[in-house]
C-alpha cells in the first residue's frame, strides 16, 4: 500500500475513535465499483510452483489448498457476505488452488485464461505481457457500482501492479489499474 493510503486509513481509523479497520475502509471504494480484488490464492501445502510433470485437469497432480488455506477462504467470503458485497464476476486461474479458493469464498467462478500462471512457462515474458494487457483492458471495462474478484497466482499480481502479496490476500485495483488498498478480507 502505498504511503499516502496508509495515512489516510490511519486518519480515517482515529477519526472513528480507533476502532475502523483498514479492510472496512475497502467497503466504500468496493461499493463504488470500478475495481478488482486481485486475490492470490489461499494457503498451499508447502512447495513452489508444481510438482513436475502436474496436469491442470488433475487436482492430484498440482499443489493444493492446505486445511488452512480452505478455512481462510471461507472467512474470506464471509467477509464480503457479512458486509452485502457481491462480485459481478469472479474470475480464476484454472489451477485447482485458485479454483478452490474461489468456490469456498464464493460458491462460484469462471476460469479465464489471462489468470493462469506463468511461473513455469519457457514463454513466460510473452505470455505474462499478453496476459497483463488483458487484464488492464478488463478492468477498464468493469461498471460503475460493480467490481470482480479475481484470483490467480502471485507472478500475475506483479506483472500486473508490481506489488507482491502474500497467500489468501489480495489487492484493491481501480479501473486504470492503481493499487487502491489491500487484505486478508478476514
Amino acid at each position: 500500500m502505498q504511503r499516502r493510503q496508509f495515512q489516510a486509513f490511519a486518519f480515517l481509523a482515529a477519526l472513528s475513535g480507533g476502532t475502523a479497520r483498514a479492510d472496512d475502509l475497502l467497503v466504500p471504494r468496493l461499493r463504488e465499483g470500478r475495481c478488482a480484488v486481485l486475490l492470490r490464492h489461499g494457503q498451499t501445502t508447502p512447495g513452489v510452483g508444481d510438482p513436475p510433470g502436474f496436469q491442470l485437469g488433475a487436482c492430484s497432480t498440482q499443489r493444493n489448498l492446505s486445511e488452512e488455506g480452505q478455512a481462510a477462504s471461507r472467512r474470506l467470503g464471509a467477509w464480503f457476505r457479512q458486509r452485502g458485497l457481491a462480485p459481478q464476476a469472479v474470475r480464476s486461474s484454472a489451477w485447482c488452488r485458485c479454483k478452490d479458493t474461489a468456490d469456498l469464498a464464493f460458491g462460484r467462478h469462471v476460469v479465464w485464461e489471462p489468470l493462469n500462471s506463468t511461473f513455469d512457462d519457457t514463454r513466460r515474458s510473452a505470455a505474462a505481457a499478453e496476459g497483463t494487457a488483458a487484464l488492464r483492458a478488463a478492468l477498464g471495462a468493469i461498471p460503475a457500482g460493480r467490481f470482480d474478484v479475481w484470483v490467480t497466482h502471485q507472478v500475475n499480481i506483479t506483472a500486473l501492479t508490481g506489488e507482491f502479496v502474500q497467500m489468501g490476500e489480495g489487492l484493491l485495483v481501480d479501473a486504470a489499474g492503481a493499487v487502491r488498498g489491500r487484505s486478508r478480507f478476514d
